[in-house]
């Protein structure tokens, strides 16, 4: 089977090509690929063929099938994706005001079996590889014509750290000056808090936000509702925060899903602004996003604002965050192949 050419750098990309053909037509193939956003190379008008033939022969540029789209009433849409092996995920592309993020996935399912998360009911079936990454990009940079995507979370299906260097290769290449030139500071990479994976990556050299879902500041609550948390409690994921703080220009971003009954007391504010105290970072707090088959409840509004009045004696900056794309199985938490909505409707 030929090698992707999405999840080729273009340093290597160009020395393939340039054995036979002069360097300015890499140039071109790359812009065709990244600044166009085409990937029918017999849709490169100024590319002769012979050089068409060769790139077929010697690459694969095939994308993966958009399966299904849903359109969410504020304006988010979620696609799922066939991909070569017919393995199936979902990436949500989220506009607001002059900002397009797209929240793309890592792996087919996730291993890490958070008890409020739909994907993690999934168990895990495959990781994806750096290419199949930079495809859903593509496509999603395609799609948000005329507009452009400006912000990538790696925050869809999977655990990325659990699948580390394949992320890695995927965020080098595109934020290489040759491909999308896509900003460290406008791409987040989400963990539930793989230690390791924390470690390695503020050893990498590779810039990019963090985002830690941590969602209780008690050992005995964070066990119950994330598993990982018995394997890393929250003093190890503590000190491997402070260790990446050394290494990265970039505040870290807690994340906090709040389920009534769960984590939403005056003990789990006081036990999170303890946690966070010594750390530079900021809070968003969320909303539980209702899944089908689970035993939580979303928050009401009166305990919403409770819960922010009080959590506004944490230093750090808070933030509640509303999600986009509930409606349509498309929110945190929500990422299974559902092909339908909250309300069983379908909108395409």
């Amino acid at each position: 089977m030929l090698d992707s050419i999405y999840g080729i750098l273009p340093e290597k990309l160009c020395a393939i090509l340039n054995a036979g053909f002069p360097a300015y037509r890499s140039r071109q193939l790359l812009k065709w690929i990244y600044q166009r956003q085409v990937h029918d190379i017999d849709k490169m008008t100024d590319l002769p063929a012979d050089f068409k033939a060769f790139v077929k022969q010697s690459l694969d540029m095939a994308m993966p099938e958009i399966d299904h789209v849903q359109t969410s009433h504020d304006g988010s849409r979620k696609f799922r994706l066939k991909m070569r092996d017919n393995a199936l995920i979902e990436m949500v592309l989220m506009p607001e005001a002059k900002k397009q993020t797209l929240c793309f996935s890592s792996q087919v399912g996730c291993a890490r079996a958070c008890m409020f998360c739909a994907t993690g009911g999934m168990g895990l079936k495959r990781n994806l590889e750096t290419h199949e990454m930079v495809q859903q990009i593509l496509i999603a940079a395609e799609k948000a014509l005329p507009g452009r995507i400006t912000n990538l979370v790696l925050m869809g299906m999977g655990e990325p750290l659990d699948n580390l260097q394949n992320v890695l290769d995927a965020i080098k290449l595109i934020q290489h000056i040759q491909s999308l030139a896509f900003s460290p500071r406008r791409t987040t990479i989400s963990t539930c808090g793989i230690v390791p994976g924390i470690i390695k990556l503020a050893d990498s050299g590779i810039r990019t936000k963090l985002a830690v879902s941590l969602n209780s500041a008690i050992d005995a609550v964070r066990d119950q509702i994330m598993p990982i948390n018995l394997k890393y409690p929250l003093a190890q994921l503590k000190n491997a925060l402070l260790y990446y703080q050394q290494k990265s220009p970039f505040r870290i971003t807690i994340e906090y899903i709040l389920i009534p009954g769960v984590n939403m007391s005056s003990t789990d504010i006081k036990a999170l602004r303890r946690f966070a105290g010594d750390l530079s970072c900021k809070i968003n707090f969320i909303p539980y996003n209702p899944v089908p088959n689970l035993p939580f409840e979303a928050p009401g509004k009166a305990q919403i604002e409770t819960f922010m009045t009080a959590a506004m004696s944490i230093p750090q900056a808070v933030t509640l965050r509303k999600s986009k794309g509930a409606d349509i199985m498309g929110a945190c938490g929500q990422l299974a192949l559902a092909k339908t909505s909250l309300t069983g409707e379908i909108h395409e």
